[in-house]
């Protein structure tokens, strides 16, 4: 009876019959919210049990984080390569480890089931929600965006822009951009006083990248190497210049790996991110516009050939097979735009770290490029210098542009390893099976440079490795993306433009080394981090921005 009397006493009585009204709306949104969250607790848990009976359960490292399980770690870590080796080690060739917020990856670090995963990307693995998000906010839904059917038609009508036939003409647009910056070094070294001078090179690089892609992509120049203002490189640049910032876009997007939808609160890497993609957008679209009035006037069909820009216009007046929107036509420049100058860049600043960490093999390439003689053609670039084929190869492996790979699985699928692992009950197994929704992780960078995989120096800059009379030894074999890398990935999503971005790294370290000695600036012990801008970039420990500060001299 009291219990009674308490209850009936602190019920709130309405006064009036727009009161209760309110009272009954509001008891009804209340069940309405209530209903809604434990239909969405539901499904979530009907889907975690789905998921833990369909998909093999593994063994992996423990959750040191409630909220972020290991992801955390992995961003923070300053070589996350070894981390991902220790657990591959400790626990198998695949394996599971906790994410943000309850979440489990599975990691791939076996070649046959990196091959198996590969031969299925775009179709069974799929890119991630907050990948297409983060994708369509920076460069729209062109080639890197598009998935399935969508992407195999616009890879299609782009492809013959890559080809060995239409990249040969372009050598002579990479060695344009290769002598400009020897030319303007040479005027910096002949006045100072004792023949070198301390050269910011990932800046020239940068330069170098986005003049080549304007000049071959678009046939446009930039003139970022005559000293001509561009806006999109200031953009660019500005995601390495602000590192403060670092930990809280940290904590932003390993929430966001878990609901996509946060990307949407503004903050200042994703205001930086909208601001690159219209910077871009206008550039691509006045590009277009007067590609499309010179088309029938000034650009002759050899040019349209050379061009990317020429096939995306002949691909806007297209059959429906490879028609492609002007919308589609703008992303595809974009994405390329963005591509061409972030990779390519970075790749030869590490290029010229490494030959300065190492003079015994900057001197060994500098003697097989002098004995060559003349610049060579692309074709004797391919097959004439094995030396700075290896150098580049080298380079490829240690430090690729994306050194983490993350899929997710639309729909059931079981994957062979080459060895077998153990699972979490115990037992040994072969094979594993994957459920749909599955995340999926694929170290590149770690796999590039596994010590399983490529043997005990597999973490030394050797470029000798890939001049042995038998080729490259071991599991290395087995790994079937480029030259046995995964630097370009494989299968369906296999970098359109890598031959592209080997020829124009070929070329311009050949002219650089040919006619500079290169040396870290402060000696031989000089540290070098990694910062992120919108692909992780090298910078000399202490520097502002991306700096990596050189001491350059002529070569005599």
């Amino acid at each position: 009876m009291i219990t009674s009397s308490i209850n009936i006493a602190t019920i709130a009585i309405p006064s009036s019959p727009s009161s209760l009204w309110s009272t009954v709306r509001s008891v009804g949104a209340f069940n309405v919210a209530c209903s809604f969250a434990a239909l969405w607790t539901f499904v979530k848990v009907m889907r975690a049990l789905r998921w833990r009976f369909r998909t093999t359960q593994l063994r992996g490292p423990p959750r040191t984080s409630f909220v972020y399980g290991v992801s955390n770690d992995l961003v923070s870590s300053k070589d996350s390569t070894m981390m991902y080796e220790g657990w591959t080690q400790e626990y198998g060739v695949v394996y599971m480890i906790p994410s943000v917020l309850g979440q489990t990856q599975i990691v791939l670090n076996d070649p046959r089931a990196i091959a198996h995963f590969c031969a299925r990307e775009s179709w069974t693995y799929v890119q991630t929600p907050l990948a297409l998000t983060l994708t369509e906010t920076l460069v729209g839904r062109g080639l890197l965006w598009s998935q399935g059917e969508s992407h195999r038609r616009q890879r299609k009508a782009l492809t013959p822009a890559f080809s060995n036939a239409a990249i040969r003409k372009l050598a002579s647009v990479f060695y344009d951009s290769a002598y400009k910056v020897k030319n303007a070094w040479n005027t910096e070294l002949e006045s100072s006083k004792d023949g070198s001078a301390v050269i910011e090179v990932q800046n020239w690089m940068n330069h170098i990248s986005l003049d080549t892609i304007g000049i071959a992509g678009f046939s446009h120049d930039f003139g970022s190497l005559d000293g001509k203002h561009a806006s999109v490189t200031e953009v660019f640049d500005t995601f390495g210049n602000n590192p403060q910032t670092s930990k809280v876009n940290q904590v932003f997007f390993l929430l966001a790996s878990a609901f996509p939808i946060i990307t949407k609160i503004p903050n200042n890497r994703m205001k930086l991110t909208k601001k690159l993609n219209v910077t871009m957008g206008e550039i691509s679209n006045d590009l277009l516009l007067r590609s499309l009035r010179e088309k029938d006037v000034n650009m002759t069909e050899a040019e349209k050939e050379k061009s990317i820009i020429g096939l995306l216009i002949k691909a806007e007046g297209q059959d429906a097979e490879l028609h492609m929107s002007e919308e589609e036509i703008v992303d595809q420049m974009k994405g390329l735009l963005l591509a061409g100058y972030e990779t390519t860049s970075a790749s030869l600043t590490w290029t010229l770290i490494e030959l300065s960490r190492h003079p015994d093999v900057q001197t060994k390439l500098r003697e097989e490029l002098l004995a060559f003689g003349a610049d060579p053609t692309y074709d004797q670039l391919k097959a004439n210098l094995p030396y700075l084929d290896a150098v580049i190869l080298e380079i490829l492996r240690l430090h690729p542009a994306l050194p983490v790979f993350n899929r997710c699985a639309r729909v059931d699928d079981v994957i062979p390893l080459s060895e077998p692992v153990c699972t979490e009950s115990g037992k040994m197994t072969d094979s594993i099976s994957i459920a749909k929704g599955s995340l999926m992780v694929v170290p590149i960078k770690a796999v590039n440079c596994s010590l399983a995989i490529w043997g005990p120096d597999a973490k030394e800059f050797k470029p000798d490795r890939w001049l042995a009379e038998d080729g490259i030894s071991g599991k290395a074999k087995e790994i079937q993306g480029h030259r046995h890398l995964l630097t370009f990935v494989d299968g369906p999503r296999t970098c359109l433009g890598k031959d592209f971005a080997i020829a124009e790294l070929k070329v311009v370290v050949s002219v650089l080394v040919k006619n500079f000695v290169f040396d870290l600036r402060d000696g031989p012990d000089t540290q070098v981090e990694i910062v992120r801008g919108i692909l992780p970039r090298p910078r000399v420990v202490g520097e502002d921005g991306i700096g990596v500060p050189l001491r350059v001299r002529q070569y005599e």
